[in-house]
């Protein structure tokens, strides 16, 4: 064991008052970006809850929407893995 604490593979996309916490991540290539890579990219926005990858494009959830707010500021129009986000 690392003592790293993973993320859950969930965003809670029923639950509308978390629905302000997530971020969805477009235009993603999922080939060769893992989990691991979005988490490690986003964590500095704030406490990760959840993140889900799915083929092309993935969601982060934030435990604010504050930190939600700044990683789609930060991170909007990133180039990962030859892919503008």
């Amino acid at each position: 064991m690392t003592g790293k604490t993973q993320t859950s593979n969930v965003t809670n996309k029923n639950d509308p008052r978390s629905l302000n916490s997530r971020c969805f991540i477009g235009n993603l290539n999922t080939a060769v970006v893992t989990k691991g890579d979005i988490e490690a990219i986003f964590a500095k926005y704030g406490k990760i809850v959840g993140c889900s990858v799915h083929k092309g494009y993935a969601f982060v959830q934030y435990a604010s929407e504050r930190n939600a707010r700044a990683a789609v500021t930060g991170e909007n129009s990133r180039v990962i893995a030859g892919q503008s986000l």
